[in-house]
């Protein structure tokens, strides 16, 4: 079984430096092979592409823009009206994924809309939803990218997000039915909304893309104190045959490089993960 491979994640870690590529840098000197970034658009990509190769890192994932954060937007995907802002920003995705080589574009379903009632107008943002995510797959064909659904919990995260459980991404991507759309699988979501995290970790791996991590529920380290054993989670993606990047998407409890013993210690448990890659 081959070890495991981490991103950093330098939206969420290293917040101590200014800037992403002061944050690529300080994640390719602590050892990490590659990286992702939610939302690279304030960066010029040839500037981050740079950054990231100095740095030895290559980029592994980044979202589609969330649309109007002043209005409360957090994605576009299933959002009634809002279908052009959508395909204007996974255009704008597809072209930084292009020149920064990262092969995967989380494409975010967004809230449901103020004052709406959730079950009400479930059926209209899944349709809407069913429609965007066929256009995209479409466009991420022609560039060979993937598109990634991830579910984000509605207990403690975000009440308004249309996407919350692994069930009703899975049932949305059976719907859709095309190969270069996967599921993104954070076990801090998963386990906030649904827990049962072995048996749903290997009943839907084989549709998961990517992997994030964070514990649970103060979303720190994974060796801080919380609900989740990872030495136990990692040992079963390994069984399970996983074969992606684990994305480190926590909030460091103090500075990120101390707090990357629980990293060193997995690396100095099964061999680094950069050996022979």
């Amino acid at each position: 079984m081959a070890p495991l491979r981490f991103s950093a994640n330098v939206s969420w870690l290293f917040p101590e430096l200014p800037g992403l590529p002061a944050r690529l840098r300080a994640a390719g000197s602590s050892g990490f092979e590659a990286a992702e970034v939610a939302w690279p658009y304030t960066e010029p990509s040839e500037a981050l592409a740079r950054a990231a190769r100095e740095a030895g890192l290559r980029l592994v994932l980044i979202n589609t823009p969330p649309g109007d954060r002043e209005k409360g937007e957090m994605g576009l995907g299933a959002v009634p009206g809002r279908q052009a802002a959508f395909r204007e920003g996974l255009e704008q995705a597809v072209l930084y994924a292009k020149a920064l080589g990262c092969p995967r574009i989380h494409l975010m379903a967004g809230r449901v809309p103020q004052g709406a009632d959730r079950a009400a107008v479930r059926s209209e943002m899944e349709t809407v939803f069913l429609e965007n995510l066929r256009h995209a797959a479409g466009v991420l064909a022609q560039e060979s990218l993937v598109g990634l659904l991830e579910p984000i919990n509605t207990r403690i995260t975000d009440p308004q997000y249309f996407l919350d459980t692994p069930q009703q991404a899975a049932a949305i991507l059976q719907k859709v039915g095309r190969p270069n759309l996967q599921l993104q699988m954070d076990l801090f979501h998963w386990q906030i909304m649904d827990g049962n995290l072995t048996g749903n970790i290997r009943e839907f791996l084989p549709l998961v893309g990517h992997v994030q991590v964070a514990q649970v529920p103060g979303r720190g380290e994974p060796d801080s104190p919380g609900e989740l054993n990872f030495p136990y989670l990692f040992q079963l993606l390994e069984d399970e045959g996983y074969e992606g990047f684990v994305g480190c998407e926590y909030r460091p409890q103090g500075d990120t490089a101390e707090g990357l013993s629980w990293l060193r210690a997995y690396w100095d448990r099964r061999g680094h993960p950069q050996a022979g890659q």
